[in-house]
């Protein structure tokens, strides 16, 4: 008997909602999926805006570490576009800053939307998180964040969305040309 993901060399986020995280039995879901799937949690990340922190921060901080006992990632979705209280974002266990693309998109073109990205950037490293940046459309911005020292990308330069069986062709070129 084999696991998956001892075999295959993939990882899956899921967004999650403000809404979910306080209606639903988010641990109990999490850890079937995992069951039921056959992967370890560390396949997993959870994606969670900032507004799922908002109504009740000691109750989402409490999911969150259910979440990471679960040894699953966590990434905020969309850092830069809510209110985040900075102190209390350094209590989560947040291992991702996703970096929104409405920052990224234009950071060639306007200084200010650079510098925010350079300072949640900064702020990532600081605090021992990794950095998404949503929204990259071409190689000079993929250039740029990966100089700037972003962990990952993700936008149309790399891929448009696909349909489940056109992402495992994908990955199987990928891999195709990984051994060549």
């Amino acid at each position: 008997d084999v696991r998956l993901d001892a075999v295959c060399d993939f990882r899956i986020s899921v967004n999650m909602s403000a809404v979910q995280m306080q209606r639903d039995d988010v641990v109990g879901a999490v850890r079937s999926a995992l069951s039921d799937a056959d992967i370890s949690g560390d396949r997993m990340t959870l994606e969670l805006t900032e507004s799922a922190f908002i109504n009740d921060p000691e109750g989402a901080k409490q999911l969150l570490n259910a979440l990471k006992s679960l040894d699953t990632h966590l990434a905020m979705d969309d850092f830069g576009t809510g209110y985040s209280n900075l102190a209390y974002l350094q209590q989560l266990p947040i291992d991702v800053l996703k970096i929104d693309r409405s920052f990224v998109s234009d950071m060639m073109i306007d200084k200010d939307k650079r510098a925010i990205v350079r300072t949640v950037l900064s702020l990532a490293r600081a605090l021992g998180m990794k950095t998404t940046a949503e929204g990259i459309e071409s190689e000079e911005i993929s250039d740029v964040l990966r100089r700037l020292g972003c962990s990952v990308g993700q936008g149309y330069y790399y891929a448009r969305p696909l349909t489940a069986d056109a992402a495992y062709a994908f990955l199987e070129a990928d891999r195709a040309s990984a051994t060549l």
